[in-house]
């Protein structure tokens, strides 16, 4: 038999005469010495270079500028619109019982991903090197190098590269939604297209906005890149005006703060689609939530 403690003999302790010491997060405060330190550091920095702010002001509204800024934008809306047909048509081939499709949009897929952009757009932007013409013999031809401007080479080059990746996120997107969904659409007569159109795709929407946003978002940057095949976007005619003026840095920050503000507006736009397509969702969960607690 082991002893008994008596209460008596149990430590005395009173609860109420603790006091509530709040956790001292000295991390947390170390961190933010820190992050302001540098940021201190950097607003001097720029405060003390040879920075003609001036021709910041100048150049922000320039019309090489702007004209590069409609440019980019009539880009970013072209690439992505061609990237997101291939994307869905290549998403869907790739799920296809088909082997030749299947076959051919892994294909597709591997290529395209597996090659720098830079290298596919200056392929494109020389394809007269390797096809002088393009056409239907004796019918219609006309020189390629004619037909494969900066624009169009940008557009090809951007938008196939951009549609290998969405369809990934498409056929993701497509492999969210529960088999029984395409089950009960094949069971009331629906073809396998016509459910995807109808039942699947609007439910992957929810999937697929997200990462396709943040695609949007990088095209609008990645566009800077066919700067190399002559295209007039942003950075180009600001290397443009720099050349001849030699303000670089100023050039420089025209180029950063109009790709913040166009970036800015598209990730204003993302949230508010993902709330759109979220609602389904959201309306589920607090149906969920209200049961649990009843």
């Amino acid at each position: 038999m082991q002893p008994t403690v008596s209460q008596s003999a149990a430590p005395d302790y009173d609860i109420g005469r603790l006091s509530i010491v709040k956790p001292r997060h000295y991390g947390r405060w170390l961190a933010a010495a820190a992050i302001l330190a540098i940021l201190l550091f950097i607003v001097k920095a720029f405060a003390d270079g040879q920075i003609a702010w001036r021709v910041v002001g100048q150049f922000f509204t320039a019309p090489a500028i702007l004209s590069g800024l409609v440019n980019t934008i009539a880009m970013t809306v072209c690439a992505m619109a061609l990237g997101i047909t291939l994307g869905v048509i290549f998403a869907v081939m790739a799920m296809s019982p088909n082997p030749v499709l299947r076959g051919t949009a892994v294909l597709y897929i591997w290529f395209f991903r597996g090659t720098p952009l830079i290298l596919q757009l200056l392929l494109w932007f020389n394809l007269a090197l390797v096809f002088p013409r393009i056409g239907i013999p004796d019918v219609f031809s006309i020189r390629t190098v004619e037909l494969i401007t900066p624009f169009v080479a940008t557009l090809l080059g951007l938008g196939i590269n951009q549609g290998a990746y969405t369809a990934e996120v498409v056929r993701s997107g497509i492999l969210s939604v529960d088999s029984g969904q395409t089950e009960a659409a094949s069971a009331i007569g629906m073809t396998r297209l016509t459910a995807l159109r109808r039942i699947v795709m609007p439910q992957a929407m929810r999937v697929i906005i997200p990462p396709v946003g943040n695609e949007v978002i990088s095209m609008v940057k990645l566009t800077s890149i066919a700067s190399v095949i002559q295209y007039s976007e942003i950075l180009r005619n600001a290397q443009t005006i720099y050349y001849a003026n030699n303000y670089v840095i100023e050039l420089l920050f025209v180029a950063a703060i109009w790709y913040l503000a166009v970036v800015t507006v598209l990730s204003i736009g993302q949230h508010f689609l993902e709330r759109h397509f979220g609602k389904g969702q959201r309306k589920t969960a607090s149906a969920q939530k209200t049961g649990a607690l009843a």
